[in-house]
């Protein structure tokens, strides 16, 4: 983007401002929006978007959505199971605009085996999800069998062409394992793993080939020191960037993970893809006072769709965003984005970290086309389509190489690793400290005196944009799995 570009063009290269929802809505990463705090089954909390580095998978690109944040392991006795009633999408948008190409929609369901034993001669319903030890998929030890179904939508998330994700052998329907309730519950310390591994699914995908899919608890993968920093960042900046405490580190986390063909995701020409996480609830909703026996119906609900969670680029609503406007940002989608342009190009962030810190210097080009470039474009070279339309979301060039586990660096793009964040993001990458850098002018250093990557500043307008700026929280990829889903192991309920 010309660094000469003024307000008002900007402003028009988003796009016209949307009307106002009329239904509240919030979500986004751990309980950041008032709306989304009390509906914590529809919570998204990250979304990650990368090309497969597993051996042998690097023609794949993995796409993971996370919800239901600060899971505790011993949450019993219903656990931590996807809502029946809401709507999981991922959306992934090819030709550099702002409106969703293909979708991927989950819907779940949750089936009570009314599991009983006959006490004093009478049947009486058991008040846990197992019976008993839990081994291979859909066993008769497990009370609650939760399963759910995968669609890919071609165009318009609602009224676009669909078609069925189905196994190897033509099902439609998939079962999620049950949550890690504990090691005496799988078998083994192991039991709970060799279980989850059942539940991966080779794919069919119409149109694209084969894949994979996952849906299952995890350990969290997000590290922050959250407590500190949202302590009016009680914590040493400046300081060393490992050794503060993971706020999430005991915490586990429902992900719906694919791994999908690169080609399929692509449109032929443009390389740079561009993705987000969805989910959305009916409008109406009636408490149902008096739910029959079996069938735990305790709302019903209808109406059209009504979006209330929007993750793609990691902390927007968290940093970015204003407190008033954090229920409208997960109610609107990526088109309508010029609404929230002042929360980009006259951020708050900076301003704050330098009334903490003073030696901090917030910069001082503005409107602040770096962070434009960050967080509605892409960045030129690294990850930005040739006819982007301005919008937040996650970009991923896809002709970008992998990097291998071992050699991934957590500070991604910043560091030289082209393949890690912002040009997607994996498991691994240090997001809290390169969002801090990024807010602080990282990019217009960068850049250099010659704005190589075209976001319209240079280093002497950040002052601070050299710092290595830190929550003092870092973790790198070799800590998670090296294989789809790629992400840990969630913790057992009995710890």
């Amino acid at each position: 983007m010309h660094k000469y570009l003024s307000r008002k063009a900007l402003a028009v290269a988003i796009g016209a401002i949307s009307a106002a929802s009329c239904f509240p809505a919030g979500a986004s990463s751990h309980r950041e929006a008032p709306f989304i705090s009390g509906m914590s089954r529809v919570d998204g909390t990250d979304f990650y978007m990368f090309r497969s580095y597993a051996p042998g998978r690097q023609d794949y690109v993995t796409l993971i959505a996370n919800y239901i944040p600060f899971q505790d392991p011993q949450g019993g006795p219903n656990f931590y199971q996807f809502d029946p009633n809401a709507l999981y999408e991922i959306h992934v948008v090819n030709d550099g605009g702002s409106k969703e190409n293909i979708s991927f929609r989950f819907r779940f369901k949750s089936t009570s085996k009314r599991t009983a034993l006959t006490v004093g001669g009478k049947p009486t319903l058991i008040p846990l999800i197992n019976s008993g030890v839990i081994s291979g998929v859909n066993p008769a030890t497990l009370n609650v069998r939760e399963t759910y179904t995968v669609d890919i939508v071609r165009g318009d998330r609602r009224v676009g062409q669909v078609d069925s994700v189905t196994t190897a052998a033509g099902a439609k329907e998939f079962d999620k394992p049950v949550d890690n309730i504990g090691d005496k519950s799988f078998g083994s310390a192991t039991g709970y793993e060799a279980y989850a591994n059942q539940h991966v699914y080779d794919v069919k995908i119409p149109g694209c080939g084969d894949g994979r899919v996952f849906v299952g608890q995890r350990k969290e993968s997000f590290f922050i020191a959250v407590g500190q920093i949202f302590d009016l960042f009680n914590l040493n900046p400046l300081g060393a960037e490992t050794g503060n405490k993971n706020d999430l580190e005991n915490k586990n986390v429902s992900s719906i993970a694919l791994e999908v063909p690169t080609s399929c995701l692509t449109n032929g020409t443009e390389k740079v893809i561009g993705g987000f996480t969805t989910a959305s609830v009916r409008q109406g909703r009636l408490i149902n006072p008096s739910p029959a026996s079996g069938n735990n119906n305790a709302v019903k609900e209808g109406g059209p769709w009504a979006q209330v969670s929007r993750l793609g680029m990691p902390l927007v609503n968290e940093v970015v965003i204003g407190m008033d406007d954090k229920d409208r940002f997960n109610a609107s989608r990526p088109r309508d984005d010029t609404q929230f342009l002042n929360y980009v190009t006259n951020p708050s962030l900076p301003a704050l970290v330098e009334s903490l810190f003073p030696s901090a210097k917030a910069p001082t080009n503005f409107p602040r086309t770096d962070l434009v470039a960050a967080f509605l474009t892409g960045i030129k070279g690294v990850n930005q389509p040739a006819n982007v339309k301005p919008s937040e979301m996650l970009r991923l060039d896809t002709t970008t190489v992998p990097t291998v586990q071992a050699a991934q660096n957590s500070l991604g793009v910043a560091a030289g690793d082209m393949a890690g964040f912002p040009n997607g993001r994996r498991p691994g990458d240090d997001v809290v400290d390169l969002t801090l850098r990024v807010a602080m002018g990282a990019l217009c250093v960068l850049t250099g005196p010659t704005d190589t990557f075209a976001v319209g500043c240079k280093p002497g307008d950040a002052p601070a944009g050299g710092l290595a700026l830190t929550d003092g929280v870092r973790r790198d990829a070799t800590t998670f799995k090296a294989v789809f889903p790629y992400l840990n192991t969630p913790l057992p309920g009995n710890k």
